[in-house]
């Protein structure tokens, strides 16, 4: 006689041999035990498959239509292919092939993984951690004016913002470092160097700012495609913002756009990358491969998650994308010096000619110029001068006589 029984297991099968004599419920709790592992003083039987439903053992013991054990399961109108409801306490430990799924409901496996992704739910994120960005005017012009009459927006570039974030979440962004990088129409690669990011660092430190945010460029060809941010766009943004690790970090996108008069114009857009996008990029979620028959509009994930209450690996990237608010404001720095990692490399005569321009000017406004003071960074102690000579900068204190003259000396050196 074949017997079914249904558990939160899900539906398995028990053989009991009733050519001699009629079954008693004891027999087939033993029958359960020896194939199904479950011990018989675990088991709660029923007819009924509200048993399943007991949320305690209290609760199972209810049921009480099979709790005789002498009960023929004839009497019950149990007989071949019948179902019956199993309730046990514990664990269940099966040796050999698998008979069943443990983690399952009704049979269906469910995997870690598949418990996870059904919690991972992508909505939208209405509010950004940032109540504004305000850009210098003088560094976002600098990089603009770049991408706009050199690169005529023909390949993609990018730049690390610094500056300040005011307890209300207000990020003032002061200077724009544009690292080595090789930009194409698609891609922005980084090719970071981690000394010359050092010395920025150590600028930044003495001028009191940090990073505050990832600025790129979007290519005209970009602009006839159907998306805010490219998938790959996407994955930058996230990877930075999650090194950067400060909650109101900002990514900001320039590009062309056509105005009312069929002229192009200058346009910037800042967002921030959601909680559950930096979420899912620091658990690996994202497919990191993108291959070309991929749309640009959609984040492939590794693993299902749930949008709109469907499953799916694909992610509509606006679904990342926090919108802040932009303003402008006049920094403390100037932009006008030659800046570091761009197609013609920064003369060494940049130097005197700065400083012959400026010369009306007291000494500390001359070099309150954060590309200057990257320059003057590659011949100083990153650790004691820099900071120093930064700080005179923040401060608008006199430089130091030693200072100066080193920087003069440099000057009619070059």
């Amino acid at each position: 006689m074949m017997i079914r029984v249904r558990s939160r297991d899900g539906l398995e099968r028990v053989t009991l041999d009733n050519s001699t004599r009629p079954l008693t419920i004891a027999q087939l709790k033993s029958t359960i035990e020896s194939q199904l592992r479950v011990p018989v003083p675990n088991q709660t039987l029923s007819t009924n498959q509200n048993l399943l439903l007991a949320k305690t053992p209290h609760d199972a013991a209810g049921f009480t239509d099979m709790s005789n054990p002498q009960t023929l399961i004839s009497a019950l109108g149990i007989a071949h292919g019948s179902i019956v409801y199993l309730s046990y306490e514990g664990e269940r430990t099966v040796a050999g092939p698998k008979q069943f799924n443990p983690a399952g409901s009704f049979g269906r496996k469910m995997t870690m993984d598949d418990l996870i992704a059904k919690q991972m739910r992508v909505t939208r994120q209405e509010n950004p951690h940032c109540e504004l960005v305000s850009f210098d005017r003088d560094a976002a012009n600098a990089f603009q004016n770049y991408v706009n009459e050199s690169l005529v927006f023909a390949v993609k570039r990018g730049g690390i913002m610094y500056g300040t974030v005011s307890p209300e979440g207000k990020v003032e962004v002061d200077f724009i470092y544009e690292p080595p990088q090789q930009g194409t129409e698609e891609n922005l690669i980084l090719l970071r160097d981690p000394d010359e990011e050092k010395l920025v660092d150590a600028i930044a430190m003495g001028l009191g700012m940090r990073k505050v945010g990832f600025i790129f460029t979007q290519t005209i060809g970009q602009n006839k495609k159907d998306y805010t941010m490219s998938n790959v766009e996407v994955l930058q943004a996230a990877e930075l913002q999650a090194e950067g690790d400060l909650k109101e970090w900002v990514t900001a996108i320039v590009k062309l756009e056509v105005n009312e008069e069929g002229g192009a114009d200058v346009h910037f857009e800042a967002f921030q990358m959601s909680d559950m996008c930096i979420r899912l990029f620091k658990e690996g979620w994202f497919e990191r491969e993108i291959g070309e028959d991929v749309d640009p509009k959609l984040s492939r994930m590794k693993k299902d998650v749930v949008v709109g209450g469907k499953d799916t690996k694909e992610v509509d990237n606006d679904f990342f994308l926090v919108v802040v608010k932009i303003f402008d404001h006049q920094g403390p720095l100037s932009s006008i010096f030659p800046i570091e990692n761009r197609i013609t490399p920064v003369p060494m005569n940049a130097l005197k000619n700065h400083l012959d321009r400026s010369r009306s000017l007291p000494f500390v406004k001359r070099i309150s110029d954060f590309h200057l003071l990257l320059l003057l960074a590659r011949f100083l102690d990153v650790n004691a001068d820099v900071p120093a000579l930064a700080q005179c900068v923040q401060t608008q204190m006199a430089v130091p006589e030693g200072y100066q003259l080193l920087i003069e000396s440099m000057a009619s050196a070059s």
